[in-house]
């Protein structure tokens, strides 16, 4: 049985506007268009705590500076909702976004489809047109895969999938999967802890290389 959208997710894309015919890139945000892991560290530090990046998780890593125990879960999950609503609007953009979006951009549609809390999706619109990237934002809740399946059933042209959660791979290929999936993580320590989605096809880091595989993808498949 297919997945269905989530409740808060519908809305968004019935007023989504997709141009059938057209390839559509869609992309996450955290660890692919904004440096997340940057900014959440010294949003970490200016509360007292901090990040053990001994894994690719947040979560169960934040630990309290004084005296080096892990948090709790729910002080972790608070840490982080607190983050994504004080400084979503201020994260600094991965290098090589905006550019290699506007060149695809010539050849696709392009749609950010990210996980975080819908009252912080206004400031993630406002941070992406200051950083050259006024893509229309998708706050999803959940695995993605239902959404990608709605957006590539309407356009019905190639479409490609970036994001840093190897889960997120995994929902997409399973319901959608005609869908290019690249596994795209931008900071280096935490590419470092992780190997390529198990569902991905590609696995990419800068933007400069994600750009060229898409266009070489493109143009084999005649677009």
């Amino acid at each position: 049985m297919m997945p269905e959208i989530h409740v808060n997710v519908r809305p968004q894309l019935d007023q989504l506007t997709l141009v059938a015919g057209r390839p559509l890139v869609v992309t996450d945000a955290d660890e692919v268009l904004f440096l997340f892991l940057e900014g959440f560290e010294a949003y970490l530090e200016d509360n007292g705590h901090y990040l053990d990046l001994s894994s690719f998780a947040l979560v169960g890593n934040i630990k309290v500076s004084e005296t080096e125990e892990m948090a709790p879960v729910e002080v972790a999950k608070a840490l982080l909702d607190g983050f994504f609503r004080e400084r979503t609007e201020t994260m600094t953009p991965v290098p090589g976004a905006a550019a290699a979006l506007a060149a695809l951009a010539e050849r696709a549609q392009i749609v950010v489809l990210s996980n975080l809390p819908d009252s912080s999706k206004v400031a993630r619109e406002k941070a992406l047109a200051l950083a050259g990237m006024p893509y229309p934002v998708i706050a999803n809740v959940g695995p993605k895969g239902a959404a990608v399946r709605h957006m590539a059933e309407r356009v019905q042209a190639p479409v490609f999938f970036l994001d840093d959660i190897p889960h997120n791979h995994t929902s997409v290929a399973h319901v959608a999967p005609d869908v290019q999936r690249l596994h795209f993580v931008a900071d280096p320590r935490l590419a470092r802890l992780i190997g390529p989605a198990e569902h991905c096809h590609h696995r990419v880091d800068d933007w400069d290389e994600a750009r060229r595989l898409i266009e070489r993808e493109l143009t084999s498949m005649g677009w």
